[in-house]
Formats: structure tokens, sequence, C-alpha cells
């Protein structure tokens, strides 16, 4: 999989204050010294943004940009979005109000 978290470019175009997100893997998770099997695992609640909206409309017919941008590493909520299948690969998309946070690893890269 991570030879495909490279790719960057999507048939897909969000509408609106909805963005596509790839998650971000782990490393292997342990506790304890016991290393935990895959489908006990959570998901993870990191991802990039492959594709952003144009932004939501106001009432008043003007349009607020969004915050993320393509190629930003987010931190999002356990249960934020709705999972995707584009070309195989799984993603998520959500509207961008379910972003928690950018982390500084979007400015290194």
């Amino acid at each position: 999989m991570a030879a495909t978290a490279t790719k960057t470019e999507l048939n897909v175009r969000p509408l609106h204050d909805r963005i596509i997100v790839q998650r971000i893997e782990e490393g292997e998770q342990k506790v304890g010294g016991i290393i935990i099997p895959d489908s006990a695992k959570e998901k993870p609640q990191q991802g990039k943004v492959v594709a952003a909206g144009a932004g939501k409309i106001k009432d008043d017919g003007t349009r607020v940009a969004l915050d993320v941008k393509a190629g930003d590493t987010i931190l999002f909520g356990k249960y934020s979005g709705q999972e995707i299948k584009i070309d195989g690969e799984e993603y998520l998309i959500m509207r961008e109000d379910e972003v928690l946070a950018v982390t500084n690893d979007s400015k290194k890269k």
C-alpha cells in the first residue's frame, strides 16, 4: 500500500466543503511487549488529503475557501467520514468540519 500512497491524482473531485483522505497506516502496535494482530488494531485517525473541494457556499452566495488543501496531513475523529473505494484503493470522504487538526508533517513535504 505504501507504493500507492504517493499517488495523488484521482478521477474524482469532492464537492463544496468535502475532502478525500487516504489513511496513514501506523507502525505495528505493541502493548506490554505483545504484538496486536491486524484484526484487533484500530483504524488510524491520521491521513493525507488527496483532494479538496472548492469551499462552502454561504447563504449570501459567497464561497468560503477551505483551510485544508491536497497534501496536508490531518487528524480526524474515529468515526469521521464515509469510507469509499476509488480505483481499488480505500479512502475517506468527509466534510472539512470533521477535521480536528493539520499536523506539522504537512509543512516538511
